[in-house]
Order: C-alpha cells, then structure tokens, then sequence
C-alpha cells in the first residue's frame, strides 16, 4: 500500500521523503544534504527507480540531530564524532559533556576575539573627523605596521 502526502510517501505505515521535503521540513539546503551524503556524514539513502533519493524517518532525525550541531556551532569534525558516539551507543554522558564543554571553550575565545574586534574598531571610528578632506585616520590605521 502506498499513499503520498505532499512529498512525502506513505509505505507500510513508514514515511519516506524526497529530497525536497527533507529540506523542507529540516531547514537543510538540498545541496548541504548532498554534502553530507559525500562526506558520509548522513548514509546514502534508498532510490526510486527513477533514481530519486528517498529518506527514511532515521535518515530524517540524523539530518535534524546534524542541523542542530551545525546551529549551535559545532564544526563537522565534532558532529561526526557525536554521531559516531551515538550510532556505536558507545559513549558516556560525561564524554559527550567534555566534548560539548570544548566546543563552549572556542566559543567563548571566539565572543573574547570578537569583543577585542568590536573596541578596534570603535576606536578606529572615534578618531575619525567626518571631513571632506581626503585624510583619513580609518585608512591611515590600516595601512599603519603597528
């Protein structure tokens, strides 16, 4: 029995997704999710025999657990890893913890580098007269060494 509901298709009472609707529902540009298939971040999924990509309901919360990560930062390396901790079920809360604590620690470098960025540049904004003359402070400091 199949039966299709937008563009997704109904087989024994599993869902299947087009490529379209995975992004669709997911958010994922249709062109990052074959990114991931690559990379293997996210397995090859099963073809029509039109040659059509159809995903499974698995496949769809692995893209859904991927777009998080990618959301909240996480690099592919760290993604894969997490994925990899969860598809062997051979991990600890404590790992995942360590993993996610290293991952906050860049961040928190990150939001420290751009702060630094943020005081330069409003500096470099201050010393700035508005004139109509072509001397420029902003310029000048850009091309200075120091």
């Amino acid at each position: 029995m199949q039966e299709k509901v937008d563009q997704t298709v109904i087989t024994d009472m599993r869902a299947v997704y087009a490529i379209g609707e995975m992004s669709r529902r997911t958010g994922v540009n249709i062109e990052t999710i074959r990114s991931y298939e690559r990379i293997s971040l996210m397995p090859e999924p099963d073809r029509t025999e039109g040659g059509n990509r159809q995903y499974d309901q698995d496949q769809f919360k692995r893209l859904t657990f991927i777009k998080k990560g990618r959301d909240l930062g996480f690099s592919i390396d760290e993604i894969r890893a997490l994925l990899e901790m969860a598809d062997g079920q051979a991990f600890t809360c404590g790992e995942v913890r360590d993993l996610t604590q290293d991952h906050l620690a860049n961040v928190q470098a990150k939001i420290a580098d751009l702060l630094k960025l943020e005081t330069a540049l409003k500096g470099m904004i201050a010393e700035c007269s508005k004139g109509d003359v072509p001397e420029c402070p902003i310029i000048d400091m850009l091309f200075s060494p120091t």
